[in-house]
């Protein structure tokens, strides 16, 4: 596999070093040569080394090697500063300098130039040349390693460059044998550390050498040994039993307890190998685990266990044999999220499922969030299902600190689906006896602002309040008709519910001249100022450029639903803009029909909720379609 290793200006190899291996995996040696070139001169430009910083030695980087680059194959570490390499064409020293350090798929270590006028060239790296020792333990030369080391001048102790001793390389080369041959001719050395802290013991682990392993242990190699940055190939801070049962090597753990690793080791973010198993989906290494005394209930840093982490990634087979070792389903992270949360979020129905007989409902309300919440947020319409069967409360609302982090202050799932427009759902929720007036913007402003008439009508079924206000933009008549006034069918149907109209022309300035329209942005609402100062008025609404030219038709659905009024100056400027509206206005004029009143008056007494049972009561049918405004659709 081809890895690449670019060394940036002004930074360390520690934190960059491989960072980059799967995503190169399949370049070419001159396709990831050229992509690091063209990183590193753009990285160099970004952090403001130009030429001017060439001959500043503080300004070159200090090359590192790829995280699995063997010790003899990388770079040397500058620890003083140091000149631009004679490696490249024999030009005026002062012409060029080093960018970065790469290695080809094929192995070969390779060095970027790049000169004043801005043009870069690539040349080989100069090899160090091996210690014998070290070149026979590569070739897996025994023989020779078993001469060498009684040599007299032969010291197993001298580190190379990057602190490499040959038991390193033996280590990380896979020779077993050779590990032994060192090891009984200097056994204090089994737990040295490379320079960036690594054990022989590490390495082994790392590159899955199970022979050297055993070896390195039966020697007394400590098994908890970080490095220096609490770093490994994988992840921070891992001991060696946390990178074999990453790998679900049981044999390699096994081992590594025997010799005296401890199974509840955390690593810097306390996370345990028992999470690690369950992080990977490892049935095998948790089983093992556990039974060599892992606690089942242990935290990550975060307020994390091996069963939330198991639900975060959907690994059934571990979250049920979990549930059947009694794993603590009601232990919450740092975040308050408990492990039904994470996988009603993730979506795995299985798991909600076998989580609920273990999650106390009690807990679910103190965090403050259902996972109904999380369900119907991200439209998981089977989980929402299965919540809804086993009880959880449908009016379950968020935490006021967790509302917040909403800008529409939104609370209850009802609203999620609705927000989603997820009819699906919010039948769901409804028929379940959702209630749709539990948060501060009420969803039936939301579905009628989407237009959507399905879930209007069935938020307006189930008791959405028709008359919902906003208590933040306040207005003197209901929100609900000023999200609705590109949609008469709507606007109607608000209307034959019980939506207020007479608010619509209660007008302060009456046939007086109006003040121009002012626009109004992030009006809030100041109980100790005059309502008169701070509401919006309906003929200012109507009057903006939005909603102008639909006046005369809003207006006159909205007569059939009042008696006697008296347009103010701004609707009847509206009403006389258009020829055709004149009979708009002729419709307003007082005295209105006495059948019109009746019907008001009617309706009044009766009640929405008695005039949607009219028509099983005993009353003719032409009196029905009369009393909710159905009389223009057919002529008797």
């Amino acid at each position: 596999m081809a890895a690449a290793h670019v060394s940036m200006p002004g930074t360390t190899g520690t934190n960059l070093e491989f960072a980059d291996y799967s995503l190169y995996s399949n370049l070419s040696d001159d396709e990831l040569m050229q992509l690091a070139i063209e990183r590193s001169i753009a990285d160099a430009q970004s952090s403001g080394l130009g030429s001017e910083n060439c001959n500043n030695p503080a300004a070159l980087n200090m090359p590192t090697a790829p995280r699995h680059a063997p010790p003899s194959h990388r770079p040397q570490q500058q620890l003083e500063p140091a000149a631009c390499p004679a490696n490249p064409p024999r030009e005026n020293p002062q012409d060029v300098c080093l960018v970065s350090h790469f290695v080809t798929g094929s192995g070969k270590r390779m060095v970027a130039y790049r000169r004043y006028d801005g043009t870069t060239q690539v040349a080989p790296e100069p090899e160090e040349k091996l210690q014998p020792i070290a070149k026979a333990i590569l070739d897996g030369d025994v023989g020779t390693v078993r001469l060498l080391v009684k040599q007299p001048d032969c010291n197993l102790l001298t580190p190379n460059k990057d602190g490499w001793i040959p038991l390193h390389e033996a280590a990380y080369y896979g020779q077993h044998q050779c590990i032994n041959i060192l090891l009984r001719a200097q056994p204090g050395m089994v737990n040295q550390r490379t320079l960036k802290g690594k054990t022989a013991l590490m390495l082994a682990v790392s590159r899955e050498q199970l022979a050297c392993v055993e070896c390195l242990l039966e020697n007394a190699a400590d098994p908890d040994i970080a490095n220096e940055e609490r770093e490994t190939p994988l992840y921070k801070g891992w001991t060696a039993l946390h990178e074999s049962v990453c790998r679900n090597n049981v044999e390699i753990c096994e081992m590594l307890m025997k010799a005296g690793a401890k199974v509840n080791m955390p690593n810097m973010y306390g996370i345990t190998p028992i999470f690690v198993a369950a992080q990977s989906g490892n049935v095998d290494a948790l089983r093992m685990l556990l039974k060599n005394g892992a606690d089942l209930n242990s935290q990550a840093a975060d307020g994390a266990t091996a069963l939330y982490e198991a639900c975060k990634n959907g690994h059934e087979g571990v979250v049920e044999f979990l549930l059947s070792q009694n794993a603590d389903a009601n232990k919450p992270g740092k975040t308050g999220l408990m492990p039904i949360h994470i996988a009603a979020q993730r979506g795995n129905d299985g798991i909600v499922y076998m989580l609920i007989p273990a999650t106390s409902k009690a807990r679910v309300r103190r965090s403050g969030i259902s996972p109904l919440h999380l369900a119907a947020e991200r439209n998981r319409n089977d989980i929402l299902e299965v919540l809804i069967e086993a009880g959880f409360d449908v009016n379950a609302t968020l935490s006021e600190d967790r509302s917040m982090m909403y800008e529409d202050r939104r609370s209850s799932a009802l609203y999620f689906t609705v927000m989603n427009n997820n009819i699906d759902a919010t039948i769901m929720l409804l028929e379940a006896g959702a209630n749709p007036n539990l948060d501060t913007f009420n969803p039936l402003l939301v579905a009628l602002r989407q237009g959507c008439i399905q879930t209007v009508t069935l938020l307006v079924e189930h008791g959405a309040n028709v008359n919902s206000y906003i208590p933040t933009h306040p207005t003197t008549f209901p929100a609900t008709v000023m999200f609705c006034l590109k949609y008469l069918t709507l606007l109607k149907y608000l209307m034959d519910n019980g939506c207020d109209a007479w608010s619509c022309f209660n007008c302060v300035y009456g046939s007086n001249p109006h003040p121009p329209i002012k626009i109004r942005r992030n009006v809030r609402y100041d109980p100790d100022e005059n309502m008169e100062k701070t509401c919006v008025q309906f003929c200012e609404v109507i009057s903006t450029e939005n909603y102008s030219r639909w006046a005369g038709p809003i207006i006159d659905v909205l007569l059939d639903y009042v008696g006697h009024v008296k347009l103010c100056a701004r609707l009847i400027e509206h009403l006389d803009s258009y020829h055709e509206w004149q009979c708009i206005k002729e419709k307003s004029m007082p005295p209105r029909p006495l059948m019109q009143l009746c019907r008001l008056k009617i309706r009044k007494l009766l009640g929405i909720n008695r005039l949607k049972k009219i028509c099983t009561l005993p009353v003719p049918p032409r009196l029905i379609k009369f009393l909710n405004h159905q009389e223009r659709e057919q002529q008797f």
